[in-house]
């Protein structure tokens, strides 16, 4: 079976300054989407990523152009300052959101309502945008109507 999942990122307290963006696309071949500029307020990311399952959603894989990684490690990229089209920003960042965690029980909730969302932290640990493999990871939550 093949579902359409629906995917919020929440970034907050990001570095004033700084452009993230949705990367879609993989390798050299990619693209920013939604491309916003950090300041005082939390900056929101959405997508759509396929999930097929063999009719057990305990066994989904995540397919699509957002979709990053090897089979057993999936992730969707916030590309940050020049990786995300901003020339000259000072930062060559991105940020590692898993797709590690979204139970069974939870994609059955999320395809049949609004989705998951994840908040992330955006300040990582030298001050600067968050980079590498998201951390604290609070995971995906279904999302409110």
């Amino acid at each position: 079976m093949k579902y359409e999942l629906k995917l919020r990122i929440v970034l907050e307290a990001a570095p004033a300054g700084p452009d993230f963006g949705l990367q879609k696309g993989h390798g050299s071949d990619y693209k920013p989407v939604q491309v916003q500029r950090s300041g005082p307020k939390e900056l929101f990311f959405e997508c759509s990523v396929d999930v097929i399952t063999n009719g057990k959603i305990s066994a989904a894989r995540f397919l699509g152009p957002f979709v990053q990684g090897p089979a057993d490690g999936k992730f969707l990229y916030l590309d940050i300052g020049e990786f995300a089209g901003q020339k000259e920003s000072g930062w060559s960042r991105r940020l590692k959101i898993p797709l590690s965690g979204i139970t069974a029980a939870l994609l059955r909730r999320a395809v049949k309502g609004a989705g998951l969302e994840t908040r992330v932290p955006g300040i990582g640990k030298d001050g600067g945008p968050n980079c590498g493999t998201v951390k604290p990871f609070a995971g995906w939550r279904v999302r409110r109507k």
